[in-house]
């Protein structure tokens, strides 16, 4: 099932060293005293414009913290985040929601689709709401990389799961975002509706130039990215360049027996 996924992946993006965003000495803690625990641990990290991150751990490594936190969903303890040159971190929730809706895109693991709206209107609504006419020619590419030119018309209800988040998936890359980061995106669809969702989010790296940052449990998911970072007790521990599903399984399979020994 590996070489599919390879030969689809890593097709052009591995030249590029600008940094889309980034975390310094970023710690996130909750509660105080006897109950303060630590979800981030003077992390630093780059996410590297113009390619694919996953970011894995178990659960509780901080690994979805990390993203919310890159992605000013959530705030941060101490620390820096920076998206391109703009430090996030401090922003007023005027300032940052704007940021949030103009640099920003999310792909949500339950689609978060209006059912009122057709799939179109869905895609559309983060820059109708905003006041900003899309650009034509680049959501009629972007719809046709997620292969919903025959769908535009039909509402959430008429449309399969792996279709509602093709649907999410281009809302996400419509607005042309800087960066967007996607929490589990595949994880309530089945394997072959998995399947064409992330070949559609390495498509859309490899043919559009998008930046993607997703949080995942599953090797498979994480194979199609360029590079895997592994969270660990609010640590960034290791990372792997240009995946496959069988190595990042033996690397977690690894990391699962040190936490049993330790």
């Amino acid at each position: 099932m590996t070489t599919p996924v390879t030969a689809l992946k890593h097709g052009g993006t591995g030249g590029s060293t600008a940094v889309a965003a980034r975390a310094r000495q970023v710690v996130k803690a909750y509660g105080s005293g006897e109950t303060r625990v630590v979800a981030l641990d003077h992390v630093d990290v780059d996410i590297a414009r113009g390619r694919f991150t996953a970011i894995m751990g178990p659960s509780g490594s901080g690994k979805s913290t990390l993203m919310h936190c890159l992605a000013g969903l959530d705030t941060v303890t101490s620390g820096q985040i920076f998206l391109d040159e703009t430090e996030i971190t401090g922003l007023g929730d005027r300032k940052l929601t704007r940021l949030r809706r103009d640099r920003i895109g999310f792909i949500f693991q339950a689609f978060n689709l209006l059912p009122t709206l057709s799939a179109l209107e869905n895609i559309t609504l983060p820059m109708d709401i905003a006041g900003r006419k899309p650009d034509r020619a680049w959501l009629d590419r972007v719809v046709d990389t997620v292969g919903l030119a025959g769908r535009l018309k039909h509402r959430p209800t008429e449309l399969s799961g792996g279709q509602q988040q093709r649907v999410a998936v281009a809302r996400a890359l419509a607005a042309r975002p800087e960066i967007i980061f996607g929490d589990e995106p595949t994880g309530n669809l089945d394997s072959r509706a998995g399947a064409e969702v992330l070949g559609f989010l390495r498509q859309s790296v490899d043919e559009l130039g998008q930046t993607i940052v997703m949080v995942t449990h599953d090797p498979v998911a994480a194979s199609y990215a360029d590079r895997v970072l592994y969270l660990a007790d609010g640590r960034i521990v290791d990372e792997m360049e240009r995946p496959t599903a069988d190595a990042v399984l033996d690397r977690m399979k690894d990391f699962d027996a040190r936490g049993r020994t330790s």
